[in-house]
C-alpha cells in the first residue's frame, strides 16, 4: 500500500500474532470492529480493578494515565518519573521500534527494574508470555535495564478473610528466562507484520484463530459470507469441527452428508432443512411419573467472572448467590404461588439467600430447577460456608429434580431449538406467549453484571431500576419452567383443567 513504517502497540501486536488480517483490518480500516458486547466489557472493567489492586504489591507508586494524556505525554512523563528516582511507576509508558507499550507494575528492585503484567486469569498461558516479551523488548531498547520480568496472576487457592490481601491473592511467577529466549521472536514477528501492513489485505480464511487465544474483533466482517443455517450452527455434544467441513467446501448445513453426524446432530440437521420433530412419549410419561406434590420450581442468579472475591470465606471466580425465584404448587389442584428473594446492595448476601430459602420450600416438596448441577453447586458451597445447615441442604438436593434432562436428552425436540437445550431456546419453541426477548436482562451473565452494578452506585433510582430487571428476569426463569412442565403433560394428554404436574400428590418411597 505505501512504505509508511506502521505504529504498533502492545495489543497490535498480539492481535497480529493471532492474525495477519485482523491487525491489517484494525490498523487500515478500524470501522469494522464488532461493538462490544456488555459481557466483554464487564470482562475488561474487571481486568482493570485486577490490575488496579495488584498495584498494592508495590503500593507508593506513580501512575501514568492514558486518558487525557497523548502518546508522547506519556513517554515524557515515564522519563520524567525515571529521573526522578521514582521507585515503583504505574502503566509506564515506552516506545522503541515504533512500538509503543504500557508496563502494568515497573519496580525499581534491590538488582534494578523489575517488570510485571498483571493478568486476571489463574495461569500462565502462551499469549502472556508474548505480551511480556514485547513489553521486554521495547522498554529495554528504550534504554530501561530489566532484571526481572514476572507474570502477576490469580491464586485460585486463596480464601478472603477481611480486607484482600493481596500477596496471597496474586501469584508471582518469575518468567525472566522464557522472556529472554523470545526476543528473536519478537524481532522476527515485528518484520512480518510491518511488512505485511505495508500491502494489501491478507488473503487469511476463516478458521480457529477467530476464537483462539481471544475471540476477534474483526469477526463479523470476515464471517459475513457466511449463510444461514450453515455448518457453524451445530450444537450440542458431539458436534462436528466445523472447519473439518469449511475445508472442503461444505458451508451450508443442506450440503453436509446426513451420514457424518452424530445422533444428536442429525436431529438438528433434520429439524431445521426439513421442520422435524421429536418426541419420546413414554419418557416423557416416566418422567412426569417420577415428580411429585408439593411441586416446586427454583432458579438461582449467581456473582460471575469475579476474580477478586467479594466476600469473606469464598475464593476466585466462586458463585456468590444473590438472588432466588421460586414457583409451586401444594397440590395437584392448588393455585400457583411465588417467592422470591433479591440481595440488598450491602453485605454479604449468602446467609440471608440460604435462610430465606429454607423458609420459602414447601415441606418434602419436589423441587425442578433447569440444570440441577448448578444449583446443586451452589447449595453444596452454601453447606461447606454454613455447616449449621448442611443436613436441610442435603435434604433439599435429594429431592431435586431436573427439568432440562428431557430437553438434553433429545426425548422433545422441536426444530426451533437449533440444536439448544437452554431454557432461552426451548421457551420461545414451547410457550409462544413468554419470552425473555423484551427483558432489559435477559440472561445471567447480564444478571450478574446488573447486580454488582447495583451495588456499585449510589444513584437510589438505577438501583431501584436494575432490581426491578432483576426480579422480572429471575420470575421469569421459574415461570418458564411451569409453563414448559404444562406443555409436557399436554403432550402426553395428561393435562386436566386446573391442574398441572403428576396425578400423584406425595413424594415416592424411596426417594
Amino acid at each position: 500500500m505505501n512504505n509508511h513504517i506502521p505504529f504498533l502497540s502492545k495489543s497490535r501486536f498480539i492481535k497480529g500474532l493471532q492474525c495477519h488480517k485482523a491487525l491489517w483490518l484494525l490498523t487500515h480500516h478500524p470501522e469494522v470492529q464488532d461493538e462490544v458486547r456488555a459481557s466483554q466489557q464487564a470482562v475488561f472493567d474487571a481486568g482493570t480493578h485486577v490490575g488496579m489492586l495488584a498495584q498494592n504489591l508495590h503500593p507508593g507508586g506513580v501512575e501514568i494515565p492514558f486518558e487525557g494524556l497523548s502518546v508522547p505525554e506519556q513517554l515524557a512523563m515515564t522519563q520524567e518519573e525515571i529521573k526522578k528516582g521514582t521507585k515503583t511507576i504505574y502503566e509506564a509508558a515506552f516506545s522503541f521500534d515504533n512500538v509503543f507499550v504500557k508496563v502494568d507494575i515497573l519496580h525499581n528492585g534491590r538488582k534494578g527494574w523489575e517488570l510485571y503484567e498483571v493478568k486476571g486469569a489463574t495461569e500462565a498461558k502462551e499469549v502472556y508470555l508474548n505480551d511480556i516479551a514485547v513489553q521486554y523488548y521495547v522498554a529495554s531498547g528504550a534504554g530501561i535495564k530489566i532484571k526481572k520480568a514476572a507474570l502477576v496472576h490469580i491464586d485460585t487457592s486463596y480464601v478472603r478473610h477481611g480486607e484482600i490481601d493481596v500477596r496471597g491473592l496474586f501469584a508471582v511467577q518469575n518468567v525472566t528466562k522464557t522472556v529472554l529466549e523470545r526476543q528473536p521472536f519478537v524481532v522476527k514477528e515485528l518484520k512480518a507484520m510491518r511488512s505485511m501492513l505495508k500491502k494489501d489485505t491478507p488473503a487469511i480464511d476463516i478458521g480457529h484463530h477467530c476464537f483462539e487465544p481471544y475471540e476477534c474483533p474483526c469477526r463479523g466482517h470476515c464471517w459475513a459470507h457466511i449463510p444461514s443455517p450453515s455448518v457453524f450452527d451445530f450444537a450440542d455434544l458431539g458436534k462436528p469441527d466445523p472447519f473439518t467441513f469449511y475445508q472442503q467446501g461444505i458451508v451450508k448445513m443442506a450440503d453436509v452428508p446426513r451420514e457424518a453426524l452424530g445422533w444428536r446432530q442429525k436431529l438438528q440437521y433434520d429439524g431445521t432443512l426439513h421442520r422435524k420433530n421429536a418426541l419420546d412419549t413414554d419418557a416423557i410419561q416416566s418422567f412426569i411419573d417420577s415428580l411429585w406434590y408439593p411441586l416446586a420450581f427454583m432458579d438461582f442468579e449467581t456473582t460471575c467472572l469475579t476474580p477478586i472475591p467479594l466476600f469473606d470465606g469464598t475464593r476466585p471466580f466462586q458463585s456468590v448467590p444473590f438472588q432466588f425465584s421460586l414457583h409451586w404448587f401444594d397440590s395437584p389442584d392448588g393455585t400457583l404461588n411465588h417467592r422470591e428473594f433479591l440481595a440488598q446492595t450491602d453485605g454479604d448476601p449468602q446467609k440471608d439467600f440460604l435462610t430465606t430459602l429454607l423458609d420459602s420450600l414447601p415441606k418434602d416438596a419436589c423441587i425442578l430447577t433447569w440444570n440441577k448441577g448448578f444449583e446443586g453447586k451452589v447449595l453444596r458451597a452454601l453447606g461447606e460456608r454454613f455447616p449449621k445447615y448442611r443436613n436441610r441442604i442435603r435434604a433439599i438436593m435429594d429431592t431435586m429434580v431436573d427439568l432440562m434432562a428431557p430437553f438434553r436428552r433429545k426425548q422433545i425436540y422441536d426444530w426451533k431449538f437449533h440444536g439448544s437445550y437452554s431454557i432461552k431456546a426451548v421457551l420461545p419453541a414451547l410457550v409462544t406467549e413468554l419470552s425473555y426477548q423484551s427483558l432489559t436482562i435477559s440472561d445471567g451473565g447480564a444478571a450478574a453484571e446488573g447486580w454488582l452494578r447495583m451495588r456499585g452506585t449510589s444513584d437510589r433510582e438505577e438501583q431501584d431500576q436494575i432490581r426491578r430487571d432483576l426480579l422480572e428476569y429471575c420470575h421469569l426463569d421459574t415461570l418458564a419452567m411451569v409453563r414448559i412442565l404444562e406443555k409436557m403433560m399436554g403432550m402426553c394428554n395428561i393435562l386436566t383443567e386446573r391442574k398441572i404436574g403428576p396425578r400423584k400428590n406425595k413424594r415416592p418411597s424411596g426417594r
